[in-house]
């Protein structure tokens, strides 16, 4: 009776690991490997070891080119300007947001700029009418924003992103490296807060965003956004009184990050 309780835990196991593929599995390695080696460089080493070394012709940044963006694009730019920089248009951005965008990608010198945009047939069928963000939020950031990205990113195998723990809710205890959906998803500037992202834009003569004066402090779509009272938390002003705080493009399903247990 032993011997087959043993033998049916052992197939148990067996069923489970190669449940799992390879390509998953040697993800996972990776991405424990490349903490080890590269979590606690500065965020220029830290971009300039992942881009070059690990991931040469396989990186991609993703920019919303919102009030902190300009700072990451720098740095990318500082380490090598032809980086591809994905920016999800949606079609619902505000008219400021793509002059700063055009903006930016003149002044930094970025030369491989991609606007990843929603499918015309799936808009037809879904948001014909452009309003699905009053009725189901989620569903529209799914169809304007999740999967545009997933297919702009299937090239690459590294991810860099702008997010920060400072941002608060569910980014709060983002990683500096990360695993998500089969890649490895960089966050430089995970550990910067407000102000230290304020000094960077003085320091570096970085042009704001031109809605950041009238107290646009995050922004994303226009219809989704609002100007945030002084004291307020940076992402307040984003789905405004809704229980949403995520358009979904960094988190799985259940609204985690996925994390290897020996790296947490």
């Amino acid at each position: 009776m032993t011997q087959a309780i043993e033998q049916a835990h052992s197939s148990g196991r067996d069923r489970a690991y190669t449940s799992r593929s390879v390509q998953e599995i040697e993800t996972e390695a990776l991405h424990r490997r490349l903490v080890e080696e590269y979590a606690d460089l500065d965020e220029v080493a830290l971009l300039r070891a992942l881009t070059r070394e690990e991931f040469p012709g396989r990186s991609a940044v993703i920019a919303s080119f919102g009030t902190e963006s300009a700072v990451l694009l720098d740095l990318v730019a500082s380490v090598d300007r032809s980086t591809p920089v994905i920016f999800i248009d949606t079609g619902k951005h505000f008219a400021e947001t793509l002059a700063y965008r055009d903006e930016l990608v003149s002044r930094l010198g970025l030369t491989d700029v991609r606007n990843a945009t929603p499918s015309t047939a799936l808009i037809k069928r879904q948001d014909r009418d452009g309003t699905l963000w009053q009725s189901d939020p989620d569903a529209c950031c799914h169809l304007r924003k999740v999967i545009p990205l997933q297919q702009a990113i299937t090239p690459f195998g590294l991810i860099i992103t702008g997010r920060k723990r400072a941002h608060g809710g569910l980014r709060a205890e983002i990683d500096p490296i990360e695993l998500f959906g089969g890649r490895i998803r960089v966050n430089p500037l995970a550990d910067w807060d407000e102000a230290r992202i304020d000094a960077e834009f003085t320091v570096r003569d970085l042009p704001r965003h031109p809605l950041q004066a009238s107290g646009y402090r995050s922004i994303g779509c226009a219809p989704c956004t609002d100007p945030v009272s002084a004291g307020a938390s940076q992402r307040s002003g984003r789905w405004s009184n809704r229980a949403k705080t995520e358009c979904g493009i960094h988190f799985d399903k259940n609204g985690t990050v996925r994390r290897d247990q020996a790296a947490a």
